[in-house]
């Protein structure tokens, strides 16, 4: 063999065994990253794979030259450099809420369950007819700050003469962190109902979008938080109870998902350090309250675009080149430790169904024609509770039903509006309870 090929392939052969070398201990530095449930930032995930990747290359040295003996630290040297990126915050280790907005003033009220909350006030707008009960907004997310874009929305049904009240759900945008075992839907639960009580207004009317459509759903199934609820409007339910998350089904028609341009801007999932810590806990191999980040860091470093895919996945395939702006880099938040421990409370639930169907609080269920959730999460409330008095199948608009485009602000409104003041419904009633078999059959 000539002696350039001979020379070429033996640094060929080096070179895919350093690789492998340094493939194998990143591997097993991630699976100590989960043994370990990323204990010390991941410190002593990464302490065990160094001494490990220093063995290996002592071992493999013995018997060589004094040079020889050095080339199987090259592997340990770029693995540890590595796997360093994953120990070593990017973002402060402190909570950073975002800063105050610069049209509404945050409030902070203290709630009897020990959480405290931002609150934002919207007053009816003057010279319109004034209606008497309050309406409380609760958020999506399960623990995400209240964007720029349902902002908008809250205005304009304060200039349609409702009183508006909103929150951002403890641990989200600038409400205070919590413990993370004290994350539970039944936590949020208890924060509305004591919500209602420290606004001291009486019963409030109650509007409750996606996860604060949970949020709602279960309020209304036991008697004593129910009792604060006037009248309540589930707009694009996530799923009731763990029974329900097991539920397999359709969604809508198309939404803009895979099809709309990628969110620019900085993401944490592009950082070694959140991507592993977030793709970890998403896969449910790590715990949310993991010692690799804490609830804070994880907060500080989610992004907006990190939800590129989520929120393209709210709007209609037609209106994919035409997604609007939801929020500014400056308000957003979103806390995917807490939202992954109250999902899970949520699996973890047993069926409410049998105390929903004792409900009497007069109610509304809003369905988006190109809805992401899947159907028979919103069909098994509309089954389950008796007191869903209408039902309003909203053409045109995806999960996020007021978003601005065409008009859909006004229309949304207009279906809230008239349902609060009792007044006929702008859309037919569909799906009532005797349509839900077609509903589902004709994948509407």
């Amino acid at each position: 063999m000539p002696k350039p090929l001979s020379h070429l392939l033996r640094i060929t052969g080096r070179l895919i065994l350093t690789t492998a070398a340094v493939v194998g201990l990143v591997g097993l530095f991630l699976v100590l990253i989960v043994l370990t449930d990323g204990a010390g930032s991941g410190l002593a995930a990464w302490l065990i794979t160094l001494a490990v990747g220093t063995a290996a290359a002592l071992w493999r040295g013995r018997r060589r030259t004094w040079r020889s003996r050095l080339r199987p630290f090259l592997s340990v040297v770029a693995a540890a450099a590595m796997t360093a990126s994953v120990c070593i915050p990017s973002v402060p280790t402190q909570r950073r809420p975002p800063p105050a907005l610069s049209f509404v003033a945050t409030q902070h009220w203290s709630l009897a369950t020990g959480s405290r909350v931002a609150v934002y006030h919207y007053p009816p707008a003057p010279g319109v007819t004034r209606h008497p009960t309050p309406l409380v907004y609760l958020p999506g997310g399960p623990v995400r700050g209240i964007s720029v874009l349902d902002h908008r929305f809250l205005q304009l049904l304060s200039r349609q003469g409702h009183d508006v009240y909103a929150y951002e759900h403890a641990g989200g945008g600038r409400s205070d962190l919590l413990p993370l075992n004290q994350y539970a839907i039944s936590r949020s639960v208890s924060d509305l109902a004591a919500f209602v009580d420290r606004l001291g207004k009486g019963r409030a009317d109650v509007l409750g979008f996606s996860s604060g459509a949970i949020v709602l759903t279960r309020t209304l199934a036991a008697p004593h938080t129910a009792a604060r609820v006037h009248r309540a409007i589930i707009a694009e339910p996530g799923p009731m109870d763990g029974p329900t998350t097991r539920t397999r089904g359709h969604k809508g028609r198309p939404s803009a998902r895979g099809l709309a341009p990628a969110m620019t801007g900085p993401r944490a999932t592009r950082v070694p350090r959140y991507a592993v810590a977030l793709g970890l806990m998403q896969l449910g191999v790590l715990k949310p309250d993991t010692g690799l980040i804490e609830q804070a860091e994880g907060a500080n470093a989610f992004r907006a675009a990190d939800l590129s895919s989520d929120t393209a996945s709210a709007y209609c395939a037609q209106d994919a080149h035409r997604i609007p702006t939801e929020d500014t880099a400056q308000n957003f938040s979103f806390n995917p430790a807490a939202s992954l421990h109250i999902q899970q409370t949520v699996k973890d639930s047993p069926s409410i169904a049998p105390h929903l169907s004792r409900s009497r609080t007069p109610a509304m269920l809003m369905i988006a024609e190109c809805s992401s959730q899947v159907r028979q999460w919103a069909t098994a409330i509309l089954a389950g509770d008796p007191a869903i008095q209408r039902t309003q199948y909203m053409p045109g608009v995806g999960h996020r039903m007021w978003n601005g485009l065409d008009g859909n602000n006004e229309r949304a409104a207009a279906v809230i509006t008239a349902f609060l003041r009792n007044k006929p419904a702008p859309l037919p009633n569909y799906p009532t309870r005797a349509d839900i078999p077609t509903f589902l059959g004709d994948h509407r």
